[in-house]
């Protein structure tokens, strides 16, 4: 416990992060997607013979473009920072180890990510203010240094999946630098990749239509016609690779991961889903829907497309995107960076010395000398269970083990302290680290909050001032 901890009554402090990151997703990976669609659909309509048509295409881009600079380079930037500043309070062990061991790849992330705002805004400012081909060479280079961000970024996050052997054999020697790469090109790394690339290119239709549902059919139909059906077409190629891509990826997952699927598809008979495969059955169903209301709304109907057409199709896609987003996390479970940081904050290999020193012994953010169980059992947890759990909101203590009393309260904390081999929660949910002192101390606590007495409860834990 080296930080003070960031308490999110109700929401939790997990959904904080994974709010602003759903949102995010979708216009970071848009920026991608988005960065790749404005110049081939500048080079689609440079070699549009028609010149009515052509001048309309070409203004049409002229408009997207502005839609995706302000979209993408204030909201995706803004959210961006947003992440930073709740991972920072949320998991601060976490975000430590990520910057001490990627330090260098958040610096080239952060040079082509300079890249990007200065040449989007430089494509948006010079429309017919510059040679045509030029103009075209700025969109490319955009679109590779986004490119270039989404490689280094997904590195990264493949890597707190799966670190990989190589890293984890010099976790905690100093000398994890020395295996940037084999962190950075993790066992997950590729098919990952390809998922995003897929998904970038699927938000970039899906963002497209949105501007192009506002052209006037009646007007303009043939760029209405054109333009909404070459938007269409970039959702093709993502739906029919996702599939193979996302069993290869499966394929990839330690199986100690896999598990958290293959626990909901076993007893679907049961009717017992893991969070893990209701989320994957979201993102088949939403994704079918999309293909269906894009190729019969939009592709089969262009004229008759409109925004309110687009803004379901973007719903849709934002549904997708959340359930995968939210899969990717809980497939980390009982892990934070796998088999290295359990999800609150506690390194693996630091267990049994925490077993024997106490949770609280090093803690600078707690007074030390506290007299009152409750007092102590509170700052326990914060620090062990706060990062996935709240009292009465998201996960609720005081709802999960109501109707317990203090000793089958304490045979379930007991329980997480042991972490047998065969305890039903080892999937997805870390040890309670600490002595037997701390074991009592979080059960008295817990069992204060579920069954509180009447009158004279403590006053709840002070904090040190730093």
């Amino acid at each position: 416990m080296n930080y003070p901890f960031w308490e999110i009554p109700f929401l939790g402090s997990g959904w904080v992060i994974g709010i602003i990151a759903i949102f995010h997703v979708m216009i970071s990976q848009f920026a991608v997607g988005g960065g790749l669609y404005l110049p081939m659909a500048e080079r689609k309509a440079m070699r549009i013979a028609d010149p009515e048509l052509r001048a309309a295409w070409l203004k049409q881009i002229a408009s997207h473009s502005k839609f995706f600079l302000i979209l993408t380079g204030v909201f995706g930037t803004v959210s961006g920072v947003g992440i930073w500043f709740a991972i920072g309070l949320t998991h601060p062990e976490a975000t430590s180890t990520l910057i001490h061991n990627f330090v260098f790849g958040w610096a080239m992330e952060w040079v082509f990510f300079l890249v990007e705002l200065t040449t989007v805004a430089v494509y948006y400012y010079t429309w017919d203010r510059i040679d045509e081909k030029l103009h075209l060479t700025v969109g490319w280079v955009y679109a590779g240094a986004s490119a270039a961000t989404l490689i280094i970024i997904n590195g990264i996050l493949a890597f707190m999946l799966t670190p990989g052997d190589t890293w984890l054999a010099v976790a905690g020697t100093g000398h994890e630098a020395s295996k940037f790469w084999n962190a950075f090109f993790n066992p997950t790394y590729w098919p990952s990749l390809l998922l995003r690339v897929c998904v970038c290119c699927s938000l970039a239709g899906v963002w497209a239509l949105i501007t192009s549902s506002r052209i006037d059919g009646y007007k303009q139909p043939a760029l209405k016609i054109s333009k909404v059906q070459w938007s269409v077409r970039w959702l093709v190629p993502s739906f029919v690779a996702i599939p193979f891509l996302m069993i290869w990826y499966y394929l990839m997952v330690p199986s100690s991961q896999q598990a958290l699927l293959t626990l909901g598809i076993d007893t679907i008979n049961a009717g017992t889903f893991s969070a893990v495969t209701r989320m994957a059955l979201v993102i088949i169903v939403t994704s079918a829907t999309i293909v269906g209301v894009a190729y019969y709304l939009a592709y089969r109907n262009p004229l008759d497309f409109n925004l309110s057409h687009a803004m379901a199709v973007l719903l849709l896609a934002l549904i997708a995107t959340g359930a995968g987003e939210y899969s990717r996390e809980m497939l980390r479970k009982p892990y934070v960076i796998g088999h290295w940081m359990y999800s609150n904050g506690v390194r693996v290999p630091y267990v049994d010395r925490i077993n024997q020193q106490g949770y609280l012994a090093h803690s600078e953010w707690v007074w030390n000398n506290a007299d009152s169980s409750y007092s102590r059992g509170e700052a326990i947890f914060r620090g062990e269970c706060g990062s996935c759990h709240t009292m009465d909101g998201y996960r609720p203590m005081r709802q999960l083990l109501s109707g317990r009393d203090r000793a089958n309260i304490g045979s379930f904390v007991t329980m997480l302290h042991e972490y047998k081999p065969d305890m039903p929660y080892r999937r997805f949910m870390p040890p309670m680290v600490g002595t037997q002192q701390d074991v009592n101390d979080l059960t008295d606590f817990l069992n204060a909050k579920v069954n509180p007495p009447a009158t004279n409860r403590q006053a709840p834990i002070q904090t040190a001032q730093k």
